[in-house]
C-alpha cells in the first residue's frame, strides 16, 4: 500500500515554504533586487550544502542503503554547477575563497548527522531543496541574470538542469518513486518533519545574508543621496 509520501511532503511543508518564500532576502529576489556580493555568498553557502548532501548520498549508495539508494538521481546533481559558478564570480582560485556562513555551517552539520544516525531523513533535505530548484530555476535564474546583467549561462549554472529533458515528467516519475520507497507511516512523519527543518534551515541562510544585502542597498541609496546633494548644491 503506497504511503502517498510526495503529496505528504507538499502538503506538510506548505506552510514552510510560504514562510520561506517571505523571507526578506527572497521577496527581494524575487522582486529583481539581487546584489551581486550578497549573491556570490548565497552561492558558497549552497556549495558547502550540495557538496554535503551528495556526498552523503553517494557514499550511502555505495553501501546499498535500501532506500537513499533510490533517491539517487545524478541529474539533479548540483556540485559541478556550482563550482563552474564559483569559478565565474571568484576565478580559477575559487577554492580559497570559500567560507560558508555560520547558518550553512549548521545545515552542513544537520545533513551529515541524520546520514550517519538516521539515513532517511535526507529525503527531507533532498526533495525541499533539488525538487525547489528544479521547479522554479528558470525563474529565479531570469531574475538574477536580468538584474544582475549576466551573460546566458556565466554565474548561472546552478539553476541549468541540462540532463532533465522534460521537468514534468521527471517530477511525476520521482514522486512515484518517492511513494514507492520502502518506509512505514512513522519514517514518513519523520522525513516530513526533517523537510520542515530544511526549510528553517534555508532560512536561516536567507536572514544572515539578508543583512548583507540590506547593507548593499543601503550603500547604493547612500550613493545615490550623495550624488543628488552635489548636484544640487552646484545649482
Amino acid at each position: 500500500m503506497s504511503l502517498a509520501l510526495a503529496s505528504q511532503l507538499r502538503e506538510g511543508t506548505k506552510k514552510a515554504h510560504t514562510m520561506a518564500e517571505n523571507t526578506g532576502f527572497v521577496s527581494c529576489f524575487l522582486k529583481g533586487v539581487v546584489d551581486k556580493a550578497t549573491y556570490r555568498k548565497l552561492v558558497v553557502d549552497l556549495y558547502f550544502v550540495y557538496f554535503a548532501m551528495e556526498e552523503e548520498i553517494e557514499r550511502l549508495t555505495l553501501a546499498g542503503h535500501p532506500v537513499v539508494s533510490r533517491i539517487s538521481y545524478p541529474e539533479l546533481n548540483r556540485r559541478e554547477a556550482l563550482e563552474k559558478d564559483l569559478r565565474f564570480y571568484f576565478g580559477s582560485d575559487w577554492a580559497n575563497y570559500l567560507k560558508p556562513t555560520s547558518s550553512a555551517e549548521a545545515y552542513v552539520a544537520r545533513i551529515h548527522k541524520v546520514a550517519k544516525q538516521t539515513p532517511e531523513l535526507l529525503i527531507g533535505h533532498h526533495y525541499t531543496r533539488y525538487i525547489g530548484d528544479l521547479s522554479g530555476g528558470q525563474i529565479l535564474k531570469n531574475i538574477a541574470q536580468k538584474a544582475m546583467n549576466l551573460p546566458a549561462h556565466d554565474g548561472l549554472r546552478f539553476y541549468e538542469f541540462d540532463k532533465i529533458q522534460d521537468e514534468k515528467i521527471f517530477k511525476s516519475q520521482y514522486s512515484q518513486n518517492l511513494d514507492s520507497l520502502p518506509i512505514n507511516q512513522s519514517m514518513v512523519d519523520l522525513i516530513v518533519q526533517e523537510a520542515n527543518h530544511a526549510f528553517q534551515w534555508n532560512m536561516e541562510i536567507f536572514q544572515e545574508l539578508e543583512g548583507n544585502l540590506i547593507a548593499a542597498i543601503g550603500k547604493v541609496l547612500f550613493g545615490f543621496l550623495t550624488r543628488r546633494k552635489r548636484q544640487g548644491s552646484t545649482e
